[in-house]
């Protein structure tokens, strides 16, 4: 493949966040370079309307659903620009719902996208089994329409559900046997590459994750939760989780998947500028991000 020719989306929202602070990562990444660090043929599409998070007392199990919604269309948007130009949308978010932005902009400009979900936790809660109503724990519950999602968030793309289980691999988490979340990825039959297997080797791991979403589908597009990341390692995270993959096997997992003739697009997410603990790392994340996307 010759390099991608990226249209980066900004969507600076915290809208489906616990607390604020993840609506500043795409100016922070901005800054830290990361648009120079993909080389030339790089486009800034610029940022959707954002939303920064703030309680939501009379949707308590769905807080800000209605933001949540209008920023991942308005990302959709976005993405069908770039796509229709034949462009690789890279998706600055903001929360794990601006994912649903991704893939129903995939869906509005005709594919049927599989997904490679590469997060610390599978978002695979609902309103109903999310008491503090978080809608970044339920994103891929609503691209799958689970029972119990709200059809404001679940209704973003042209059809519902966005997604069958067949076209969606999840990829990277270290939960417990016995994890409400786990489960569900056996009883629906998503595809599943734990945190483990990573472990013993990032690059075969990857590839079945690759191959598993190039045989579902003509293109496939990736969701990458920093929080998939150890915290120690790479303190990005808005949620820190004190388990999870290494940057380099991070980078070697994004240079398998971008490497595909069927990668379509991927988002970014869920770095919250607030947990830096220098002006050192969020540079050295957004170099090592940039050589993984663009194979130097």
């Amino acid at each position: 493949m010759g390099p991608r020719e990226w249209t980066v989306v900004g969507a600076p929202s915290s809208a489906g966040a616990h607390t604020p602070g993840v609506e500043r990562a795409p100016a922070a990444l901005r800054a830290a370079g990361l648009l120079d660090l993909l080389g030339a043929d790089v486009e800034d599409a610029g940022d959707v309307p954002g939303f920064r998070w703030r309680p939501d007392p009379a949707y308590p199990r769905g807080q800000n659903a209605g933001a949540v919604a209008a920023v991942a269309s308005a990302v959709a948007d976005r993405v069908v620009g770039a796509l229709g130009r034949r462009r690789v949308p890279l998706v600055l978010g903001g929360d794990c719902t601006v994912t649903v932005g991704l893939v129903a902009g995939c869906a509005r400009a005709g594919m049927s996208p599989a997904l490679v979900y590469v997060d610390g936790g599978p978002d695979l809660y609902t309103p109903e089994t999310r008491a503090n109503g978080n809608l970044d724990a339920m994103g891929l519950a609503h691209m799958l329409g689970l029972p119990g999602t709200l059809p404001e968030v679940a209704g973003v793309g042209p059809v519902a559900p966005l997604l069958s289980p067949e076209r969606v691999v999840v990829y990277g988490d270290s939960l417990p046997r016995g994890d409400h979340e786990r489960e569900l990825v056996a009883e629906l039959g998503l595809a599943y590459v734990p945190a483990d297997e990573v472990h013993a080797d990032a690059r075969a791991a990857a590839r079945r994750a690759r191959s598993v979403a190039e045989g579902a589908a003509d293109g496939f597009v990736v969701h990458f939760d920093v929080d998939v990341l150890r915290f120690v390692d790479a303190p990005l995270a808005d949620v820190p989780e004190p388990f999870g993959l290494s940057l380099g096997e991070a980078a070697a997992t994004l240079a398998e998947l971008v490497a595909s003739p069927r990668f379509a697009g991927l988002s970014v997410t869920e770095i919250n500028p607030h947990h830096l603990p220098d002006d050192e790392v969020l540079p050295r994340f957004a170099g090592v991000f940039a050589g993984a996307l663009t194979g130097r």
